[in-house]
């Protein structure tokens, strides 16, 4: 009797801190999309309720004291992800700080594990943050999922109830995370395997 495989467990990282911010309406849409899967589980860092010191140590040096206990808010969640979803704005052309930021503190934690992008904006729907955003994750050893969903004129998608409305929407969505699942199993079993080499 063959056993079934462990859910991934994906992280969903805001990538929003801005006040009156679009970011939860989208979470709340993607985060029902993995909620729908067998293969999945789902775990939120909102970077805007656990926000990070954005003075970082000097290389090799242990960080600045009290700032262990922001890092312990996020360090083991995105430690003990598998896969990512990064829900992620564009501003001024590229992502927030307050991303940056986040993605800067850690290391480590990114090696060898697939991400997948959920943008939103205006016209370009998010897709420069994006792009920036795969040059900046290939450096710390994580893989991006090629298939991004981009809501463009992302305000117009949804109801009232803060429900998609665009199909086309819904269905880039689970290609996505199916593109997800695979490499995520994929890359799991191989860090299991072996160590990454870095």
């Amino acid at each position: 009797m063959s056993q079934q495989p462990l859910q991934l467990r994906v992280a969903i990282v805001v990538g929003s801190t801005r006040e009156g911010r679009f970011a939860p309406v989208v979470t709340q849409w993607i985060k029902g999309h993995l909620d729908q899967r067998d293969d999945m589980s789902t775990d939120v860092i909102d970077l805007a309720e656990t926000p990070l010191p954005t003075v970082l140590p000097a290389f090799g040096q242990p960080p600045a004291p009290g700032t262990e206990e922001a890092l312990a808010l996020v360090s083991p969640r995105l430690a003990a992800a598998d896969a990512f979803v990064f829900v992620t704005p564009e501003y001024n052309h590229s992502f927030s700080a307050s991303l940056k930021n986040a993605i800067d503190w850690h290391n480590e934690q990114w090696h060898a594990k697939p991400i997948g992008f959920v943008s939103y904006g205006g016209i370009s729907g998010g897709l420069r943050a994006v792009e920036q955003l795969r040059v900046v994750m290939a450096e710390l050893h994580a893989t991006t999922i090629r298939n991004t969903v981009s809501l463009h004129n992302a305000w117009g998608l949804f109801d009232e109830e803060c429900a998609m409305k665009d199909a086309q929407s819904d269905a880039a969505a689970k290609v996505m995370l199916d593109q997800l699942a695979w490499w995520g199993d994929a890359l799991r079993a191989a860090r299991n395997a072996r160590p990454y080499a870095v």
